[in-house]
């Protein structure tokens, strides 16, 4: 049995280098931290870890990379990623100081693939797919930003085309129920590691609680246990993570993403 400690020195080492980011556009090391340009404007900040970095030294360090996406006019919005678990102190205050707004804490869970293809019935008439063609996933994306409570944009259905026609394995699936998409999630296979991430679940609110999202899981669950992965990691919300605990996953620490906007 894989304790606690175990997953997250497994995410610490496989997940926190460039696997982290397979869609990357470009990625420039600053210290440590690798500074990641995306398509769409959207610029990221990641890092293994910020040991040998001390206090005094962090305010420079977020000054220098937010100055990096600065001098790209095409960078609307940069996104710090931090981990709960890490050592950063002042890490907080400096970026406030820099304009950066910290949003929701989300739970990094951690567990084995296999376990989330268990106990996941088929809810009565719905139907689960892969999505590819770009009028499925700008349907897929614009049902996601609904039950997000965002304005429907382009732009993510956008990234996911491009994302797409790179065949970097990135798979997209919807639920369906009389034909109309009310559920939706991604699968990240990382590259050279035991892993596959569990992204963008999201459900129509009128939806919630029928085991769609459940469904979802176990179908991509499946899926990357066929390419031979193992394990499996996502983000969750407080909505999620219930559903991820019960299927065997183990919150292992937190991440908040800090955003600065132009």
């Amino acid at each position: 049995m894989i304790n606690k400690e175990q997953y997250l020195q497994a995410y610490d080492q496989q997940l926190r280098t460039d696997a982290e980011t397979p869609s990357a556009i470009s990625v420039t090391p600053m210290g440590p931290l690798r500074l990641v340009t995306f398509d769409g404007g959207r610029g990221f900040i990641t890092y293994q870890n910020l040991d040998g970095v001390v206090t005094q030294e962090i305010p420079a360090l977020v000054g220098a990379a937010l100055e990096h996406f600065k001098g790209n006019a095409e960078i609307t919005d940069v996104e710090w990623k931090t981990r709960g678990h890490d050592t950063a102190p002042g890490l907080h205050e400096a970026l406030l100081a820099n304009g950066f707004t910290p949003d929701d804490t989300e739970s990094i869970m951690v567990g084995p693939l296999e376990a989330l293809c268990h106990d996941a019935p088929m809810p009565d008439g719905v139907t689960l797919r892969k999505v590819t063609s770009d009028a499925d996933v700008r349907a897929m994306s614009a049902m996601a930003d609904e039950a997000f409570g965002d304005p429907v944009s382009p732009r993510q259905a956008n990234a996911l085309m491009s994302r797409l026609a790179r065949n970097d394995g990135m798979e997209l699936w919807v639920a369906e129920v009389a034909g109309r998409m009310v559920s939706a999630g991604r699968l990240e296979p990382v590259p050279g590691t035991d892993f596959a991430g569990i992204w963008g679940g999201a459900t129509l609110e009128e939806f919630r609680g029928r085991g769609f999202y459940r469904a979802l899981t176990a179908a991509r669950a499946r899926s990357a246990l066929a390419m031979g992965k193992t394990l499996v990691h996502s983000d969750s919300t407080e909505f999620s993570r219930p559903i991820l605990e019960r299927s065997g996953l183990i919150k292992v620490s937190t991440t908040t993403p800090y955003n600065w906007k132009r």
